[in-house]
Order: C-alpha cells, then structure tokens, then sequence
C-alpha cells in the first residue's frame, strides 16, 4: 500500500510576525534594583521655626498654642505664664520666636524682651497684645521687638507675622504701621536700617569702621559670643549674606567713620 505521507511542520506560534527575531530573554542571574535606583531625587527638608508662647491668660496662651501647632512648619517649643518663665524657656529651648505679651505679673513683656535679646540678640520677639497705646509700642519696639500684633488680629495673620519675624521681617498690624511711620516722619530723617535695635546698629558702625568682633566686644563692654550674637542678627535682618555684605550696605548708608586706631 501507499507509504505513509509527510508529516505536518508545527503550525504558527501565536503572536509570532513572520520575519521577526526574538531578543534574548531575560538574565535568570539579573536581580532588579529599587524601584527608582540610578535616578538623583531631590529631597527639601525644611526648618521648622521653634516657637515660645508668653501669656498670663491661660486660655489665650491655650488657643494661640493651638493655632500654631496646627501649622505646618512651625513647632511649639515652650510656655510660659510670665515674664521670667518666658525668659527661661526661650534659653532653654533654643526657640527663634517668642509671642510675647507685655501685660505679665513680676517682670513684664518689655523687660523680658530686653533681656531675651541680651543674650539672644537674633530671637524674634513678636509681641501680641491687647495693648494699642503709643507708651507700649514705642517700648516694645525700644527693647527690640521684631513685630507688634494686636490679639483682634485674624489666625491666618497671625500665623503670618510669626513666620515673618521668624525670617527675620519686621511686622506691625496695620493701624500701629501708620504710628510708627508717622512719628519718624516728624522725627526727620528716618535712620537707616529700622528693622535693628539701637546695639545692633552701634555693632555695625563699628564693622563699618573696620573694627573686628574682639574689638567691638572690648568697645562696647561686651562678651565676644555677644558680639557673634549680635553680628548674626544683624546679618539675618540685613538678608546679607556675609559680614562683608553688611559692611558695603551700612557704608553706602552712611554708617562707619574713621578707620580703627
């Protein structure tokens, strides 16, 4: 009888276009990375802005407490119920701004300032007060006060200002801005650089002067860690990247005499 006849070749393989090669398939030893590996990712970590609370009033300090630990960038690092507590707990705690009040038992708002910016001249004193007598505010800011802040303000204005002073900005509520400026105004000439205390103002003329920072603490009586205190806050209201910096703007200003003897 007939042989049998040819066998059939192995139908199409699916997916298979005729004319294609295959790639090779995967390594079996290959493990795959991360998910992400051999990319550069930037990662901005920002720093929180360490807050003390000084209020007599409980339930105010409570809610002003609250409102700022609700906000995202800020930390609460202390209260205080005085004067002295407030003086302590911005010491102990490394904070960058106090929200002071001015009407304490035993030392008040005004000398507390002082004596936080004696030995932390670069600390922002936002005072927030139900105060909006000229007598307080020209005190406030005399001490060294960075921000002055009615308690009717809103939260979000609130919160603002604390970021501001913070920064290193100098923040008045609206009505209290147009007393300041109105008084300098009748005062003459405006001094340069507003936003520094009367110290402050004294160490940069004598860097524009060219003294050093061992010669301004021996000048002014004060200690050298003193004088870098004061030399950072200046450079942080300046926005003055450097010393030199700082120098060049207090000579176009008109700051700095003769050069050191």
């Amino acid at each position: 009888g007939p042989g049998p006849g040819p066998v059939p070749g192995p139908g199409p393989v699916p997916g298979h276009r005729p004319g294609h090669r295959p790639g090779p398939g995967p390594d079996p030893g290959h493990r795959p990375g991360p998910i992400g590996a051999g990319r550069w990712r930037r990662v901005t970590v920002e720093r929180l802005v360490r807050v003390v609370v000084a209020d007599d009033h409980s339930l105010l300090r409570e809610g002003v407490v609250a409102v700022l630990s609700s906000t995202a960038g800020i930390e609460v690092v202390g209260e205080a119920g005085d004067g002295q507590a407030a003086v302590d707990r911005v010491l102990e705690s490394g904070a960058d701004v106090v929200v002071m009040d001015l009407k304490m038992p035993g030392v008040d708002g005004i000398e507390a300032t002082r004596q936080i910016l004696a030995r932390r001249p670069e600390v922002g004193v936002l005072v927030l007060t139900m105060s909006d007598d000229d007598a307080s505010l020209f005190a406030a800011l005399q001490a060294g006060a960075r921000g002055y802040l009615l308690k009717d303000a809103h939260p979000r204005d609130f919160v603002r200002a604390v970021m501001a002073v913070g920064s290193g900005d100098v923040i008045l509520s609206p009505g209290v801005a147009g007393r300041v400026f109105a008084r300098a105004s009748a005062d003459g000439p405006p001094s340069p650089f507003p936003e520094l205390t009367s110290r402050e103002r004294e160490v940069l003329a004598l860097m524009a002067s060219g003294h050093n920072s061992p010669r301004i603490a021996q000048r002014l009586g004060l200690s050298p860690k003193t004088v870098r205190n004061h030399v950072s806050a200046i450079l942080a209201k300046l926005g003055a990247a450097d010393r030199a910096e700082a120098v060049i703007r207090a000579r176009e200003a008109g700051l700095g005499g003769a050069a050191p003897r």
